[in-house]
C-alpha cells in the first residue's frame, strides 16, 4: 500500500512537472512570436520615405570690372531661370531600434535624419558679356552655389520639411500601433510613447 502511494505520488509529480513545462513551452513559443511579428513590422517600416516638391525661381546676375584707374569697365549678366525638383527624404533602413522581449519594450535608439536633395535645372537668357569680363567656370559655380543656397531657404519657410516629418511620423504610428494592441511599450531615448500625439511631439 505504501508502495502504491509512492507511485501515484512521483507520477503525480511527474504528470505536474510535464503540464508546467508544457505551458512554458506554450508561453515561449507565443512570446517568441510576438517577437518576430514586431520585428517584421519594424522590417516593413524600413522604407525610404519621400516627398518631393517643385520650386521656380527667376534670378539676374550683373558682374562688371575696371580698368586703367576705374577709366574703362567691362561688364557681363545674364538672366536665369531655375526650375529645381526637390525631395526630402528619410532612409528608415537606418532606424535604430531594440527589442527587451524581457520587459515587453521596443526602444528606438535613433532616427535617421532628414536628407535634402536638390536637383537644379538652370537656363542663361539675355547673356552680354564684354570681351575682357566673359563668363568662365568660376561664373558658373558661384552662381549654382547661389542658387542651391537660395533654394535651401526657400524649403525651410515652405511645408515640404513638415510633410515630410508627417510621413516619418505616420511610420512610426505603425511600430506604435502594433507594441500598444499587444501590451508592449515603445520608448523614444529612454522616454515611454503613451499615445500617439507623443509621436508627433518628437523632436526630430
Amino acid at each position: 500500500m505504501k508502495n502504491l502511494l509512492v507511485g501515484v505520488l512521483a507520477m503525480g509529480i511527474v504528470i505536474l512537472g510535464f503540464l508546467y513545462y508544457k505551458e512554458k513551452k506554450q508561453e515561449r513559443e507565443s512570446f517568441e512570436e510576438r517577437t518576430a511579428l514586431i520585428q517584421e513590422q519594424i522590417r516593413n517600416v524600413g522604407k525610404l520615405v519621400v516627398t518631393e516638391g517643385t520650386f521656380s525661381q527667376v534670378y539676374s546676375y550683373k558682374n562688371s570690372k575696371s580698368f586703367y584707374l576705374d577709366i574703362f569697365s567691362a561688364r557681363k549678366k545674364a538672366l536665369i531661370v531655375v526650375n529645381a525638383e526637390v525631395s526630402v527624404s528619410y532612409d528608415l533602413s537606418k532606424l535604430e531600434t531594440e527589442i527587451d522581449a524581457e520587459n515587453q519594450r521596443v526602444i528606438i535608439r535613433k532616427i535617421p535624419l532628414e536628407e535634402i536633395n536638390i536637383n537644379p535645372n538652370i537656363k542663361y537668357y539675355d547673356v552680354t558679356q564684354d570681351y575682357l569680363n566673359q563668363f568662365d567656370a568660376e561664373d558658373y559655380n558661384k552662381i549654382k552655389s547661389r542658387i542651391e543656397k537660395g533654394l535651401r531657404e526657400k524649403i525651410e519657410q515652405s511645408t515640404l520639411k513638415s510633410n515630410a516629418q508627417n510621413r516619418l511620423i505616420s511610420e512610426l504610428q505603425k511600430i506604435y500601433i502594433l507594441t500598444n494592441s499587444m501590451g508592449w511599450t515603445l520608448e523614444y531615448q529612454n522616454t515611454p510613447i503613451d499615445s500617439e500625439s507623443d509621436l508627433n511631439s518628437l523632436n526630430l
